[in-house]
């Protein structure tokens, strides 16, 4: 069956939410700048394209937010309407344009999956829980790719909605220690693997870019990405800055499931360090990052957690009281008058994007 476009998936949720700009008069883009052409009365869709000049064209700019609701104890609160929440873009207040509680908008999800060789003890379980995961959460309207990291990072099955093939993917992957990418650029996109007896271990990071930016950025309506790996990264040409950078402008909720074998370790002790950088990686796209050690029932609890997650998010938008498109960092800020807590992004970058697909 050949691949429905990203846009195409998304079509049916952005035909509702177009009704609702244009009640509310507002736009569906997250955040980028829509143009609108509409007749200005029924008749005029009769008439020849020279007469656009009665057209209303309408400028916005709309940020877009897919948050979750959470109380003291990391419930998900449900049945939460527009009027118990403000937002704030760089501490300024906006005003709320929609809001809505999506379950069903289509997903676009890459699961990433850490082969070095610290792995080795879990990789197994990664492969069988992942597996159930993708089973449980994806839709017929959701699509998903496996990207495989380890001294080089690889696309092993691209966007898919058959499970199987997915499931194929993940079966694929092997531990690898042991080869460096000889290509330049980002490891997995240069020529092809050289075997060398001291390499780097895991490009983490170069990984994440690979997923954020060469991946889900073309993508529209929510995506998110899960990493499953021990946190540390070893000889990746990029930053975690640049990894957590790349997420944001994708607008990729990032979340991370820490699988690692206490005994490779030390049981956590010297030696690793892969916890904090994880921690800024997901607060800033709006994730989580959980521990589950080599433990299959923690892990499979972890998958469970995520995929209510997905079901359970709010969607919201404004329109920035700050027009300019200027590329630069917006902190962004939700709160709840009950106090509960909100899981989101931490902010986004304020740049003109490509208009969708006609």
């Amino acid at each position: 069956m050949p691949r429905l476009s990203a846009y195409q998936r998304f079509l049916p949720s952005l035909a509702a939410a177009v009704l609702f700009f244009l009640a509310a008069l507002s736009g569906v883009t997250s955040p980028a700048v829509a143009q609108t052409s509409a007749p200005a009365n029924p008749s005029d869709a009769q008439q020849p394209v020279e007469q656009s000049d009665e057209t209303l064209k309408v400028n916005v700019n709309v940020v877009g937010l897919f948050f979750n609701v959470k109380d003291k104890h990391g419930a998900l609160i449900p049945n939460q309407t527009k009027d118990d929440f403000q937002v704030f873009e760089d501490s300024k207040p906006q005003t709320i344009k929609y809001f809505t509680a999506e379950s069903n908008l289509p997903l676009t999800l890459g699961i990433l999956i850490d082969s070095s060789g610290s792995q080795m003890r879990v990789l197994d379980m990664e492969k069988e829980v992942g597996g159930a995961f993708l089973r449980q959460v994806l839709t017929d309207k959701d699509e998903a790719f496996v990207i495989d990291f380890n001294v080089e990072s690889e696309l092993v099955q691209d966007y898919t909605r058959d499970v199987h093939r997915l499931q194929a993917a993940l079966n694929k992957v092997r531990i690898q220690s042991g080869v460096v990418s000889g290509g330049s650029g980002i490891p997995g996109l240069g020529q092809g693997p050289v075997p060398t007896h001291n390499a780097p271990g895991t490009v983490l990071y170069d990984a994440v870019y690979l997923s954020a930016h060469d991946m889900l950025a073309k993508e529209v309506g929510r995506k998110a990405m899960i990493l499953l790996t021990d946190g540390e990264d070893e000889g990746s040409k990029l930053k975690i800055r640049d990894a957590i950078e790349a997420a944001q402008k994708a607008d990729a909720i990032v979340y991370v499931l820490l699988c690692a074998d206490r005994g490779f370790y030390g049981g956590f002790g010297m030696g690793y360090s892969g916890v904090s950088e994880m921690e800024k990686l997901t607060e800033a796209t709006g994730g989580r990052m959980i521990n589950v050690g080599n433990k299959f029932d923690k892990l499979k609890e972890a998958f469970d957690q995520i995929s209510a997650e997905l079901r359970s998010q709010y969607n919201i938008g404004y329109t920035s009281t700050n027009t300019k498109l200027d590329g630069t960092y917006r902190k962004l800020e939700i709160k709840n008058k009950q106090g509960y807590k909100i899981q989101t992004r931490a902010g986004y970058y304020a740049t003109a994007r490509e208009p969708l697909p006609q």
